[in-house]
């Protein structure tokens, strides 16, 4: 089973950066690999046991993916294992840590697993959806980062 750790350091608190990740009226200010992200089945925020719908950009694929959060213990931790089967998909779970590090800046640690399918496949998907998806992950975090830079470089413009 595939898996991969990124990590990204913020200019933030891990509070907020725990809260602006996991609000979905927000994500796509920030998330460079999404179209569309909302919470769904009648949740309103995120929590443990809410649901939510991620939908890739079109060069993605358009693939949507639907996940359940597992853990959900603002600000230090949250999980999802995907409940869907989406094209290429077998198995989907992410983990992300939240750490302060110092005054003001924190860490994301995301990490994240998942299976391809169809089996038979899965000797040339695992390694290239490898890729990929650490790729967009570095992309992502990095994105989520230049919103938080940008933000605190507004507010001390003020």
């Amino acid at each position: 089973m595939p898996h991969g750790v990124v990590i990204e350091n913020f200019p933030a608190a891990r509070a907020e950066v725990f809260q602006l990740l996991h609000n979905y009226d927000r994500r796509l200010e920030w998330d460079t690999m999404l179209q569309a992200a909302y919470l769904s089945d009648g949740y309103r925020t995120a929590q443990l046991h809410a649901t939510s719908i991620c939908k890739g950009r079109w060069y993605h694929g358009g693939i949507v993916v639907k996940t359940e959060y597992v853990v959900f213990n603002p600000p230090d931790v949250a999980a999802v294992k995907m409940t869907n089967k989406p094209p290429f998909f077998a198995t989907f779970a992410a983990s992300i840590h939240h750490r302060d590090i110092s005054d003001g800046m924190s860490q994301v640690e995301y990490t994240y697993t998942f299976t391809a399918r169809p089996t038979w496949m899965r000797w040339l998907l695992h390694p290239i959806m490898s890729a990929f998806f650490r790729f967009e992950t570095k992309k992502r975090l990095r994105a989520l980062r230049a919103f938080f830079t940008k933000r605190r470089g507004e507010m001390t413009a003020h």
